[in-house]
């Protein structure tokens, strides 16, 4: 469905505050700058900032939707024959490899960390965000496994992947703050998903395997 005026116009003017939001955030630091001088500099009132992100950090962190359900997508587009830990795996491979943007592989990441770095605000929402990852991988895992209510087989293969996910992540952020190129980070980073693959346990390697006709 197309979409509509007002529709477009709701997501550009939310796309300018997070745009304005955020270069005030890498200037000065999240913890410096006001809701009312974002309203100020995007030429809006405080209360239309507020209606469109509740709270500050959601304007730095606005993308964190696609963050929460990403292994849960990697887990539903596995291919026949494949496992969920394999779909993730292979998945996070393709990002490190291609030096993608998605995972913090790009010239300016550091600046980007280094605000979060400086905010507890917003280290503690990343901490949220991380468990939602894990909540919703869950659900997903216990969907398409078949599992029952009081199985927790689905709540230690969410843990497991989890973790592969947020320590890679963990590491790509904080070689890049030490300064280092995107290309030689991905390098490393493929070699440190080797190693996470080389600890998981065949249960969890083999868990929830999509049949094959």
């Amino acid at each position: 469905m197309a979409e509509g005026l007002r529709e477009r116009k709701k997501r550009r003017t939310r796309q300018q505050l997070s745009d304005v939001a955020t270069g005030l955030f890498l200037e000065r630091g999240f913890d410096a700058v006001t809701i009312a001088e974002i309203a100020q500099a995007a030429d809006v009132s405080v209360n239309t900032v507020y209606n469109y992100f509740p709270a500050k950090e959601d304007l730095f962190l606005d993308r964190s939707s696609g963050i929460v359900d990403r292994l849960s997508r990697y887990v539903r587009g596995r291919d026949e024959g494949e496992s969920a830990a394999e779909a993730v795996l292979r998945e996070l491979r393709i990002q490190v490899e291609g030096v993608s943007p998605a995972v913090g592989l790009m010239e300016g990441y550091e600046r980007f960390m280094r605000v979060i770095e400086g905010a507890d605000g917003l280290k503690a929402r990343l901490w949220h965000i991380q468990q939602e990852v894990q909540l919703r991988l869950e659900e997903t895992l216990r969907e398409e496994s078949g599992a029952g209510a009081d199985d927790l087989t689905p709540v230690l293969v969410a843990g497991q992947l989890a973790w592969v996910h947020s320590t890679l992540m963990a590491y790509i952020g904080r070689e890049m703050v030490a300064g280092r190129r995107p290309d030689a980070v991905s390098r490393d980073a493929l070699v440190l998903l080797d190693d996470m693959e080389d600890l998981l346990g065949a249960r969890v390697l083999g868990y929830a395997r999509r049949a094959t006709p």
